[in-house]
């Protein structure tokens, strides 16, 4: 049997050559291209505009839903709902959608697994199977935004915000990405502005100086974990690559291409990266740099002997960014009851003795 094509990892050339092809004209496209990215449609039956012919045809030969869902859990407190979607090749991927008072925010996935292996997270624990395609990163916040259309005031999109903060790292993948960016913030279709799009990274060099010369404005965030190298190297194994000395320069350059703040996340680790003298490192590394810390509690991960760093300790370290001037914030830890940590799902669905 044939397998059904997959409109998702088609641009709107694409679509338009595979409609004309079956005898439409141009302007279908269009018209599909919203059903899929406007109005999040998954059943062809809904397209009341295209001729019952071409729904029929499209119903036999298409699919705009390529992917299942394998598992979904919905926080104690109803704020994060994390979901596991397998791909038609067996792989399985996980995104998470955050709730907030104003903000409704798609965590998404770039890889299945990935390479970076950093210690305290799941996904990296696991390894890297693929990149994902343009096409498998966009049905991830369509699949969120579909989720979050029930929880969304009228008028407004259902997602206000997407993070590239899932498995992988998302600058080993740019070419599909940086497709997927596109398609999201594409005025005709999902149409969410590219200042609500942040990609995350563990500090991949090369990815970044061409981000910074694509001219948008989507949003940087980097794993820093560590403000010298000896424990980047531990914690980061990135870092071996593109130590803080490469790093840094290339950050600076972007702010400077760019003119916006760079963000860096920081997972707090008990007794490993939360001691003041870290933090007065810290401050003296971003010295200068139009920054912002996001400081994060480690999400504990099974396996993995890392832990939170204590309230006290957060405070701490908190207190000595402000005395040195660096903006900083606690980011809340969401979703641990459904295991919304990077991989954390995936990882025990692979390890269950019935998978």
């Amino acid at each position: 049997m044939t397998e059904p094509i997959n409109l998702l990892e088609l641009d709107r050339a694409g679509l338009q050559d595979l409609l004309q092809g079956w005898g439409q004209p141009a302007f279908r496209a269009g018209q599909l291209w919203r059903w899929l990215y406007r109005d999040l449609a998954t059943d062809f039956a809904q397209m009341t505009n295209l001729p019952a012919e071409l729904r029929q045809i499209l119903a036999e030969r298409a699919t705009a839903q390529p992917y299942r869902l394998l598992d979904a859990q919905v926080s104690a407190d109803g704020e994060t709902r994390k979901v596991l979607l397998e791909l038609p090749d067996g792989e399985t991927i996980e995104a998470v959608l955050m709730l907030y008072a104003r903000r409704r925010t798609a965590c998404i996935s770039t890889q299945v697994g990935c390479p970076i292996r950093c210690p305290f997270c799941a996904t990296g624990m696991a390894g890297l199977r693929r990149n994902l395609t343009a096409g498998e990163i966009v049905l991830q916040a369509l699949h969120l935004a579909r989720l979050a259309q029930p929880l969304t005031p009228a008028g407004e999109r259902p997602l206000t915000n997407i993070v590239y903060m899932g498995m992988g790292e998302p600058l080993l993948n740019y070419d599909a990405v940086w497709r997927s960016v596109g398609v999201l913030t594409d005025p005709d279709g999902f149409g969410l502005g590219a200042r609500h799009i942040t990609i995350s990274t563990a500090g991949v060099v090369p990815g970044i100086r061409r981000l910074a010369g694509e001219g948008a404005q989507v949003g940087l965030a980097v794993s820093l974990h560590a403000p010298d190298d000896a424990l980047r190297n531990r914690l980061v194994p990135l870092n071996r690559r593109y130590p803080l000395n490469q790093l840094m320069p290339a950050l600076r350059d972007y702010i400077a291409a760019t003119g916006r703040r760079v963000t860096f996340e920081y997972a707090l680790i008990a007794g490993v990266n939360d001691a003041p003298a870290q933090a007065e490192a810290l401050a003296e590394l971003l010295a200068g740099l139009t920054a912002h810390v996001n400081l994060i509690p480690v999400n504990p991960a099974p396996g993995s002997p890392y832990r939170p760093s204590p309230r006290p300790a957060v405070d701490a370290f908190v207190a000595i960014l402000r005395a040195r001037h660096v903006p900083v914030s606690v980011r809340l830890r969401r979703g641990i009851d459904v295991q919304a940590g990077c991989g954390q799902l995936r990882s025990r669905r692979l390890n269950s003795p019935a998978s």
